[in-house]
């Protein structure tokens, strides 16, 4: 009975494996439709970039409460080891004991701390701003990636097609050639042309997975997922270039941009280090007061002492140098990042506009009929009023053009998240 009773539960056991083992497979292989704003929240959310660089600045805005604090006192004391009078050691309660004792503060002259507050505040704006940076070419990486893989996961649905349709045809030409209708180098066109499309395929679906992995890894989603990109309609069609102006978007990469912003807040520290090593020039002053039990006149001598460096040789000059240097380096950096700022944003704009040109060129409706499209194409080349030739450069040509397109709207898309990387905005949502 027992060993019955183990059977049965060793069943039900592999039952609930199988069953477990099945919903890892379906977990395993779960398909994730994934809209650009929600890659987007994750990316915030997630990025370990960001997340790195967030507690980098965390770790500067420290500095402030450094800055803040003032120095701590300093206590000192002294005792005798022994005495070779009485031949004690130790000896400080009786009348021939001594010991002395003190107690020192440095104070800062010049506006020392409060320069010092101001150099670490400068210092946090200057993290802030690489924080930004960084989101913003992040983020064109992770739009531009989006855009690259929705776009591309378009042209291998088109392949699918093809080499659906073509399968098809394949088995009907096999049955026209046992029935002697069909040669047999048709057959083998046939078959090449879908091989062909096959490998293109396979190449395709390797880079959609590569670029999949570099939107996972900047998402953090899991990587067994399966990403399907979904872009609404309408985000083509309200990217509209012929309402931005030129001078606009060169106001907007002023305004915006957290690598100028960065490097004018790279002047400003300069600036205030200058101002903090130009105090440092000034010798601070330590007051103390001390007490001698035996060792001055008087006895239980209690004095007031000052303490003060002659700055004789030593005033800093080597440091105010090094900050009057820095500001003269800021200065050509900000002149540098300004051409360079204009440059990028005449650039992409330019880009931008020959894009939307060769675009609105174009059939947009071209690949909105092709199930019809193919259909009535096999139906006559099977009616023989198309040859293989003719059948096969429709294919091609096809192909080719609704390839080009899939290229050229990712372009267009692509133009305009350089608009926005260049300007750092979002001009084109």
């Amino acid at each position: 009975m027992a060993s019955h009773t183990l059977k049965y539960f060793l069943l039900l056991l592999c039952f609930a494996l199988s069953g477990l083992t099945e919903n890892a497979a379906a977990q395993s292989s779960e398909t994730l439709q994934l809209s650009l704003p929600a890659a987007e929240k994750l990316f915030l959310q997630n990025n370990y970039q960001l997340i790195a660089q967030k507690y980098q600045t965390d770790q500067v805005r420290a500095d402030i409460i450094t800055a803040r604090l003032f120095d701590n006192p300093t206590i000192s004391a002294e005792t005798q080891l022994y005495n070779s009078n009485t031949k004690r050691f130790f000896e400080t309660s009786k009348t021939e004991g001594q010991y002395e004792a003190a107690v020192s503060q440095l104070v800062k002259l010049a506006g020392k701390r409060n320069k010092n507050i101001q150099v670490a505040d400068a210092g946090v704006k200057m993290a802030e701003y690489q924080y930004f940076d960084l989101m913003r070419t992040l983020r064109f990486t992770l739009r531009t990636n989006f855009y690259k893989t929705y776009y591309a996961q378009q042209s291998a649905k088109l392949y699918q097609e093809q080499i659906t349709s073509l399968r098809q045809l394949l088995s009907a030409s096999e049955e026209q050639l046992k029935a002697g209708n069909l040669a047999a180098k048709d057959i083998i066109r046939i078959k090449s042309l879908v091989y062909s499309l096959q490998t293109e395929y396979n190449n395709l679906e390797n880079s959609i997975e590569d670029m999949e992995t570099d939107i996972k890894l900047m998402t953090n989603i899991r990587p067994d997922a399966k990403l399907v990109m979904v872009i609404d309609p309408s985000e083509e069609k309200n990217h509209l270039l012929n309402k931005t102006v030129y001078n606009n978007l060169l106001d907007s990469a002023r305004n915006n941009r957290a690598d100028l912003k960065l490097t004018k807040s790279g002047i400003n520290f300069a600036e205030k280090s200058l101002m903090l090593q130009k105090a440092m020039a000034v010798p601070d002053v330590e007051f103390s007061i001390r007490y001698d039990k035996q060792g001055s006149y008087p006895n239980n001598y209690v004095g007031l002492g000052v303490q003060i460096p002659v700055p004789l040789f030593d005033r800093n000059q080597g440091e105010i140098k090094k900050a009057r240097i820095a500001i003269d380096a800021g200065k050509t950096q900000l002149e540098q990042q300004e051409a360079i700022l204009q440059n990028e944003v005449f650039n992409s704009y330019k880009t931008a506009l020959r894009t939307e040109t060769l675009y609105n060129g174009f059939d947009h409706n071209f690949n909105t009929d092709f199930d019809k499209l193919i259909t009535e194409v096999i139906k006559n080349f099977k009616k023989r009023n198309l040859s293989l030739i003719e059948f096969m450069d429709f294919y091609d040509s096809y192909r080719q053009n609704a390839l080009q397109m899939n290229d050229l709207k990712f372009q267009r898309m692509n133009d305009k998240e350089e608009i926005n990387y260049v300007t750092g905005s979002n001009i084109f949502k």
